[in-house]
C-alpha cells in the first residue's frame, strides 16, 4: 500500500472530504503552526463549503480562519481554547454558528462516545516515515508530546500525515503509529518550534506574583497532601512557576519525592525530575523547548494521550490520580466559579484546556491571581463565564489573602492555625472594591456566540457576542 502522495491536494481528494465535513488539528506546535492555516486555504482553495474546524486550540497565528469564515469555507469550530484575532472575531459576531469549547478531557471523550465524529484529521509530524508511524521528538519542527493528537488518529475515518523530515521506514521512536493513518504529505516546513513556548516560562520577579506564589506555595506544605509520593501540576504562568520554586524549597527541607508531575510540562518541571525531586513526568504537551529534549532523552518523562490525561469516560485518566494542581485565572466569583475563557471586556482570550479537568479530578485545586488586575477586581460576583464549577475549587489564593472554599472547612482550619492570611472571600471581594470601586457591568449583545461545554458533555455556560 502506497501512502506517500505528492501533495495536500491529492490527499485532501484521495480522502473524499465533502462540504459539510468535519477536519480536525492538533495544537503541539502552538503558535509556531503553519498546518492548520496550509489545509484550510488549500481546502477553501478546491472550492469546498461549510466546514467543521475540530482543532484542539486555535492561536493567533491561525488568523487566516476569519476569512475562511467570512467566505463560507468554515461554518463550525469546535474546540478548547482560542486566542487571538479568531476570538475576537467569534466574540464580536462574525460567524453564525456558536463555537463549541471543550476541555481537554472532554475533546478525546466527546471524540471517542461519537459525539464528535472527525471526518479527515490532519496531524502535524514533527517526523514520519513513508508509512506514516510518526513522532514529535526529532526533526527540525521537533514539538515533543504529541498527547492530544491520538484520539484524532484513532478515531477519524481518514488519517493525513503532514510532515518536513521524512525519514527510512521504519521510523523510531513510533507514537502513533502506521495502523491509523491513511495517507502521508512532506511539506517545506509544518512549523516553527519557538513558538511552542507558553506562557512566560519564567519565574515572576514582580512582587505581587512573588507574593502569591509565596502563600500558594504555604498552603500546599499545610494542607496534609505534602507527602513521600505526592503528584502535582501547574501551570507555565510566572506565578505558577514562582510557587513550584518555593515548593521545590519545601520539598528539598523536608526530604520529599513526588510521584509524578503531570500536564503540559515546561522546563521547570523537567529540572525537579532531573534533580530527583519527581520520579517521573506524564506529558501530553510540550510547553517549552527543555521539555522537548527532556522527553526524547528520559524515559522517566513520558508521553501520554489526552484521553489518558484527563477523559471522564476513561477506564482510567491521570487527573483522577493527581493530588495538587496550581490554576490560574481571569476571573472568579463569591462561589468560587472559575473564569478562563473570556477577559473582563467578554472578549474570548482562552478556554478551559485542562483547567476544569484537573480541578475536578484533584485533591486540592489551587487558584492563584493578583485581586487587581489593571485595575479592575479579578473577584466578582458571578464571572462573566464559567469554565471551572466553584464546587471543584478548594482555595483562591491572592497577594491581599487566602479565600477556602466552606466546602473544605479542614483546610480553612488547617491554615488558619498556620498563621496565614485567610479571609472570607466575600471580605476579600470587598477589598478588592474599596481599592478599584464596583465596576460596571460588561454588556453584551443578545447573540450566543459560544457554548462552553463541561468535560462530561453539559453546556455550563453561553458566552454572548459583545457590544
Amino acid at each position: 500500500m502506497k501512502k506517500l502522495v505528492g501533495s495536500l491536494k491529492e490527499a485532501i481528494k484521495l480522502c473524499g472530504l465533502e462540504d459539510g465535513m468535519t477536519v480536525s488539528f492538533h495544537h503541539h506546535l502552538r503558535n509556531g503552526d503553519y498546518v492548520l492555516n496550509m489545509v484550510m486555504d488549500t481546502i477553501a482553495e478546491l472550492g469546498y463549503k461549510e466546514i467543521k474546524v475540530a482543532a484542539s486550540a486555535v492561536f493567533p497565528v491561525h488568523e487566516p480562519l476569519i476569512n475562511h469564515i467570512k467566505q463560507g469555507v468554515v461554518t463550525q469550530i469546535d474546540t478548547n481554547y482560542m486566542s487571538g484575532p479568531v476570538g475576537e472575531a467569534i466574540s464580536r459576531g462574525l460567524m453564525s454558528n456558536p463555537v463549541v469549547f471543550r476541555t481537554h478531557g472532554g475533546r478525546p471523550r466527546a471524540i471517542e462516545t461519537g459525539e464528535l465524529p472527525i471526518d479527515v484529521a490532519f496531524i502535524a509530524a514533527p517526523s514520519s516515515d513513508c508509512y506514516g508511524n510518526i513522532n514529535g521528538v526529532d526533526g527540525p519542527s521537533a514539538c515533543g508530546s504529541l498527547g492530544y493528537a491520538f484520539p484524532d488518529a484513532m478515531h477519524a475515518e481518514k488519517v493525513v500525515v503532514i510532515t518536513d523530515n521524512l525519514v527510512n521506514y521504519p521510523l523510531t521512536p513510533i507514537s502513533i503509529d502506521q495502523t491509523r493513518v491513511d495517507y502521508v504529505v512532506v511539506v517545506d516546513s509544518i512549523g516553527d518550534p519557538k513558538g511552542i513556548v507558553s506562557g512566560s516560562t519564567r519565574i515572576t520577579r514582580d512582587p505581587v506574583g512573588l507574593t502569591i506564589a509565596r502563600y500558594a506555595a504555604e498552603v500546599i506544605e499545610h494542607s496534609g497532601l505534602l507527602n513521600d509520593g505526592f503528584s502535582f501540576q501547574t501551570g507555565a504562568g510566572g506565578a505558577s512557576l514562582a510557587a513550584a520554586y518555593y515548593l521545590k524549597k519545601f520539598m528539598k527541607e523536608k526530604g520529599i519525592t513526588g510521584s509524578f508531575g503531570l500536564g503540559g510540562i515546561t522546563g521547570y518541571f523537567v529540572e525537579l525530575l532531573e534533580e530527583g525531586l519527581f520520579k517521573t513526568l506524564l506529558d501530553v504537551q510540550c510547553f517549552d523547548l527543555d521539555a522537548v529534549r527532556s522527553i526524547k532523552a528520559n524515559p522517566n518523562h513520558q508521553e501520554i494521550s489526552a484521553s489518558f490525561y484527563a477523559n471522564p469516560e476513561s477506564k482510567g485518566c491521570a487527573v483522577d490520580k493527581l493530588d495538587i494542581v496550581i490554576l490560574g485565572a481571569t476571573e472568579i466569583d463569591t462561589s468560587f466559579n472559575v473564569n478562563v475563557h473570556t477577559d473582563s471586556n467578554g472578549i474570548i482570550m482562552g478556554g478551559s484546556g485542562g483547567h476544569s479537568d484537573t480541578a475536578a479530578g484533584s485533591k486540592l485545586a489551587l487558584i492563584v491571581a493578583p485581586l487587581i488586575r489593571a485595575r479592575l477586581p479579578v473577584l466578582v460576583d458571578r464571572v462573566l463565564t464559567i469554565t471551572t464549577p466553584g464546587d471543584t475549587v478548594d482555595v483562591l489564593v491572592t497577594e491581599r489573602g487566602i479565600s477556602v472554599n466552606p466546602k473544605n472547612e479542614g483546610l480553612r482550619e488547617r491554615l488558619t492555625e498556620a498563621g496565614l492570611p485567610v479571609v472570607d472571600i466575600h471580605e476579600l471581594k470587598k477589598k478588592a472594591e474599596a481599592l478599584t470601586g464596583k465596576p460596571n457591568p460588561i454588556k453584551t449583545g443578545g447573540k450566543v456566540v459560544a457554548h462552553v461545554e463541561y468535560r462530561d458533555g453539559r453546556i455550563i455556560d453561553t458566552i454572548k457576542n459583545t457590544e
